[in-house]
């Protein structure tokens, strides 16, 4: 197999390509509908559009950017694991600090500030 030949085999076919770009269509038209029809309640809705959006990166990891189980890909499946590894902490780490920063501020009032000054 010649080296050309190999660059292009880890690359999807256009069929592939066609399948995720339909699935993600069909995952966004249903989280639009969602919202639009509004016949869920809202929590429903959050929950649908939820597990939409996780499926969607799902799909566009494994259709688009070609991201498998095999050993080639062991090190970019790493690579994105410490990415999402290293969002969730900044993430959960700022929403915590909000959630302790409100509730510290929750008993000043308005009044009692101004008069601390």
């Amino acid at each position: 197999m010649q080296a050309s030949d190999q660059a292009g085999a880890s690359h999807g076919s256009y069929r592939s390509y066609l399948i995720g770009f339909g699935i993600s269509v069909a995952l966004t038209l249903i989280s639009f509908g969602l919202v639009m029809n509004g016949a869920l309640p809202t929590a429903s809705i959050l929950v649908c559009i939820s597990v939409a959006a996780l499926v969607q990166i799902f799909v566009q990891l494994s259709f688009f950017l070609h991201l498998n189980a095999s050993s080639e890909q062991r090190w970019n499946l790493l690579a994105l694991a410490l990415t999402v590894l290293v969002t969730l902490l900044l993430v959960g780490g700022s929403l915590w600090i909000m959630h302790n920063l409100e509730v510290r501020m929750d008993h000043v009032q308005p009044a009692d500030a101004m008069q601390h000054n």
